[in-house]
């Protein structure tokens, strides 16, 4: 399959000394599928700093993540779902990971949503996390001794993670996720259709559609379209020097609101590659 760069993009202009490149990611699409993309590779090897929403082989920051994943001591997760909803989710983590909630208790409810996703989307649409996008460009630096660079710093990303949703709002989406798990295989398959055509608007208007009623909600992709804003100010002093590849989850990047249309507000010019 020929994409024709709806997934790479050339990012020049406004002062900037040389180009930098913007790839769009999916976690579900296999790494076979980067052979599709025209100059995929031969670009990356120009580029002198790869820049990531997180830098993955940060094991200092991960491990402070895993911190931040706790409740506090004076939380008792059982207190905020009914009985019936309590057994239910217990049952659940319990064929899916062999630990149920006696041993997860600790945990905040938008981690455990997060695990309990990432094990449906592994069962389901062969997810594999060793695998994605992401790390294969991030390992791919460390081989060639490229910088790696997060958009966000450790605070930042806790936040996005486990606290930007009121708790109740988290506990809410953990019970939805266990009673509907349906819901966020078919957004997530959808989502990988569309990047495989490079259709990124596409991915927006599908986050953002009343349908969807995944866990991936209208309220995360307005998070996103905030985040996009100051991501381009934090872009500026990289894309001056050049030679950037940043590399991003698509459902970051299209639509009004999406990273490339705020690059393009703020005076670049940013152009699909092979189009």
């Amino acid at each position: 399959m020929v994409l024709n760069g709806q997934v790479l993009y050339r990012i020049s202009g406004n002062g900037v000394k040389a180009p930098s490149y913007v790839f769009a990611t999916n976690r579900i699409v296999g790494l076979e599928f980067l052979d599709s993309v025209p100059n995929l590779l031969p670009t990356f090897a120009k580029c002198k700093t790869v820049i990531a929403e997180f830098a993955l082989q940060d094991y200092e920051a991960i491990a402070t993540l895993r911190t931040a994943a706790l409740l506090p001591d004076s939380v008792l997760l059982d207190r905020y779902f009914t009985t019936e909803e309590y057994q239910s989710i217990d049952e659940a983590f319990r064929l899916a990971f062999e630990m149920g909630m006696d041993k997860l208790c600790r945990m905040k409810p938008s981690y455990l949503t997060a695990l309990y996703r990432d094990d449906l989307l592994h069962k389901w649409l062969d997810y594999d996390s060793q695998r994605s996008m992401e790390a294969f460009f991030e390992a791919l630096a460390a081989e060639r001794n490229i910088p790696v660079r997060g958009l966000d710093e450790v605070g930042e990303t806790m936040y996005i993670l486990f606290d930007r949703e009121p708790f109740h709002h988290q506990c809410k989406e953990l019970v939805q996720i266990i009673e509907y798990p349906e819901r966020e295989t078919r957004i997530e398959r959808n989502i990988a259709d569309m990047y495989r055509y490079g259709r990124l608007t596409d991915i927006s208007y599908a986050l953002t559609s009343p349908d969807n009623n995944s866990t991936l909600s209208y309220s995360d992709y307005q998070v996103f379209a905030a985040r996009n804003k100051e991501w381009v100010k934090r872009l500026r002093s990289y894309l001056v020097e050049g030679q950037c590849f940043i590399t991003l989850d698509a459902n970051y990047l299209g639509g009004e609101k999406g990273l490339l249309e705020q690059l393009r507000a703020a005076g670049y010019k940013v152009k699909a590659v092979n189009r």
